[in-house]
């Protein structure tokens, strides 16, 4: 299947969608000639779901950047949390940056169904992300308790709860699970931005790509759409909006 026709797919549900390699050949490109930096001067930190198929579908340029480090659970949530944030910052070259990559992740299959994926080597297609599926199925049968969390599934939990605090919205949505992901990029974004407002960097920048990150089938790839492409100079303190519209 040629590339188009893959993006016709995905763009179906996600019209600003492209490549996940496209999209960090565009911020490598970045960093280069608008920062004046090469990959080796910044450290890059991911919050996206911790689930095998991220890992599968990563593209390999990414290695180009010091780390990753990790600070994604469930559904990319940054369940590493300030300690997580400071220990990153702490790793940072000093005339470098920092690049934090963020966001839920949801499947398209080639078929175009949203919220599944067929998986290397298996004849049946499974649930991505899964732990949005099953919240949302808990959801749906009224089995989500409010203030329920717990020390052996806090990760769950914790995503059960962002979605109970919002079900009007998710079970009156045209597609619950689409809305769904919207809810938690949300949640993820305002708790990136928390963390980084909390964490003193000794770098030049700190970059914030938030993002839908949409896996599909082994054999398709994945994909990004970019909702937040911000960088702070931390000598003027100045935030800027580098996302194209």
């Amino acid at each position: 299947m040629k590339k188009r026709e893959k993006l016709a797919i995905i763009q179906k549900w996600y019209p600003k969608a492209v490549t996940t390699i496209d999209t960090i050949n565009f911020i490598i490109d970045f960093v280069e000639d608008q920062l004046d930096l090469e990959p080796k001067q910044v450290m890059l930190a991911d919050s996206v779901c911790s689930d095998d198929v991220n890992s599968i579908q990563y593209p390999v340029r990414t290695q180009e950047f010091l780390g990753p480090f990790k600070m994604g659970g469930l559904n990319g949530f940054p369940f590493t949390g300030l300690t997580g944030m400071g220990a990153f910052a702490s790793h940072v070259p000093d005339d470098g940056a920092v690049f934090i990559y963020y966001g839920p992740h949801i499947g398209i299959t080639k078929d175009g169904v949203l919220g599944e994926i067929n998986r290397v080597g298996q004849s049946k297609n499974t649930s991505c992300c899964g732990a949005a599926n099953g919240a949302l199925a808990k959801l749906q049968n009224n089995q989500i308790l409010l203030g329920n969390i717990t020390e052996i599934d806090y990760q769950m939990n914790t995503i059960e709860q962002m979605m109970l605090a919002q079900k009007d919205r998710i079970l009156t949505a045209k597609t619950p699970i689409f809305e769904t992901t919207e809810i938690i990029y949300e949640a993820i974004d305002k708790r990136i931005n928390e963390l980084v407002e909390a964490t003193t960097y000794h770098c030049k920048y700190v970059i914030l790509v938030g993002v839908i990150l949409i896996n599909s089938d082994s054999d398709m790839g994945s994909f990004t759409e970019m909702r937040r492409f911000d960088v702070i100079d931390l000598k003027t303190n100045k935030r800027t909006d580098q996302l194209i519209k």
